[in-house]
């Protein structure tokens, strides 16, 4: 494989995220690189891809930057481009939890824990795990026993938390996420409403505790999403169990695809069987879309169309 895909974020001060923006994408597309990354005056956030060449030219610009000293890659190997263009956009915050008084993970997050610490930890008792990712996120794989908080957005759950303290009261929370960017600032959050009695967060996130030498990813059960193209990536290297189910069917399942209402976008999981059976919708009203996607992209005939859906009224009425 010659190309990676490099996973970021970096707390620190950008004073002017807007030219900041700018310059970086400049740089970016002299590396040849693709990929997605957020700036705020909190700091950066992104993954990009690239060749091996061109992603140590890049690890070698930040790394040597005097705001991003310390900075962490998580690196992924690749047999091409993760994303299909360049962006860089500035940002009123890296991650939104729309809180009245934001978090400064500098001034308050949770204990750092290590692979190997988190492994250990979670399996103690009086501990809970809990995901902040996105139910889609969860919903393709996660940690075994983790508490999914029914959420749409990351900004939603604080308030899912409060309503539901009792799950944590008297117990170790411990939080995990993608990279770890949103742990840093829910495990801060966790600590300053004094929810549970101690507060810990996998460092680097899920995509570090794949590659722990010690760790392998274990009781981690399915895939992890990703926001590339790839999707989604295994973690667990001893063992696979496959958790998402077909949102058709119910059966086994990590496919991802999205709604073809382009007007809903809702991630479903789904097989190319059932996604066709269905035109890519996930209700009826949404196969129905004058602007299908699926239908579009596949260039169907109107009669075949209307002979699916038709079908569809008598299951799903």
């Amino acid at each position: 494989m010659n190309y990676r895909v490099l996973l970021y974020y970096h707390y620190t001060s950008i004073e002017d995220p807007v030219q900041f923006a700018e310059e970086h994408l400049q740089a970016c597309n002299e590396l040849n690189l693709m990929g997605r990354v957020l700036v705020a005056k909190e700091g950066i956030n992104g993954t990009v891809s690239g060749t091996i060449e061109d992603t140590n030219a890049y690890i070698d610009m930040m790394e040597n930057h005097p705001l991003f000293q310390g900075i962490v890659f998580k690196i992924d190997e690749a047999d091409g481009h993760a994303f299909k263009r360049m962006r860089v956009r500035p940002r009123r915050e890296l991650v939104n939890l729309s809180l009245e008084e934001d978090i400064n993970p500098h001034e308050i997050t949770g204990r750092y824990l290590s692979p190997v610490e988190f492994m250990e930890e979670m399996q103690q008792e009086d501990t809970v795990v809990l995901d902040v990712r996105n139910t889609y996120e969860y919903d393709v794989g996660h940690f075994r026993g983790a508490i999914r908080p029914d959420v749409e957005n990351f900004r939603d759950t604080p308030e899912w938390v409060q309503e539901n303290r009792e799950l944590f009261e008297g117990k170790r929370v411990l939080t995990y996420c993608t990279g770890g960017i949103r742990c840093e600032k829910f495990s801060g959050w966790l600590k300053r409403e004094g929810i549970g009695e101690d507060v810990g967060q996998l460092h680097g996130g899920i995509a570090t505790y794949s590659k722990d030498p010690v760790a392998k990813g274990q009781l981690w059960d399915g895939k992890m999403y990703v926001f590339d193209e790839r999707i989604t990536v295994p973690i667990n290297r001893v063992e696979h169990v496959v958790v998402g189910k077909d949102h058709y069917d119910g059966s086994p399942c990590e496919r991802y695809v999205k709604c073809s209402n382009p007007e809903c976008n809702k991630h479903l999981l789904a097989s190319e069987e059932n996604e066709a059976k269905h035109l890519g919708g996930c209700c009826l009203e949404c196969t129905k879309h004058p602007r299908n996607r699926y239908v579009e992209r596949h260039q169907l005939p109107e009669s075949q169309v209307q002979a699916v859906i038709s079908e569809l009224e008598k299951v799903w009425g």
